[in-house]
């Protein structure tokens, strides 16, 4: 007898990002866009971390990156990418533009932008109020 019941998803849990050195990343995850890290990674055989956004993950994997010498569009919206809602973006363009970090803002106009991190992988960084 099968289970009829729909599949109803709830949540994005964590989202994973491959990683060339993870104290470089941290760094920028952590010390640049003030990630909290969750000490609660278990040893899974290769460097990482874990970083908590509310109730969700970020996964930063030091594992090669077989898509590494692939080109990348300049606008982060155009690539794959993380997004990340904060209440208010004005503090992360201060942080940003403090570490000399480049970003690109949102072509549709909303309170957006595009950074890379260290790696080349693209983060969105969105401002976004609880019903977004």
């Amino acid at each position: 007898m099968s289970d009829a019941r729909p599949m109803r998803y709830t949540a994005l849990h964590h989202a994973a990002v491959l990683v060339g050195d993870t104290g470089r990343a941290l760094a920028f995850y952590a010390g640049v866009l003030g990630l909290p890290v969750d000490p609660g990674r278990p040893d899974l055989g290769y460097p990482g971390a874990w970083l908590r956004i509310g109730d969700q993950q970020l996964h930063l994997m030091e594992l090669p990156d077989p898509h590494a010498d692939a080109p990348r569009p300049a606008h982060g919206g155009r690539d794959r990418h993380v997004a990340l809602a904060v209440e208010s973006i004005e503090p992360v363009v201060r942080a940003l533009d403090a570490a000399g970090v480049a970003y690109t803002r949102s072509r549709s106009g909303r309170r957006a932008l595009f950074c890379r991190d260290p790696d080349g992988n693209a983060v969105e960084i969105l401002e976004a109020g609880p019903s977004d």
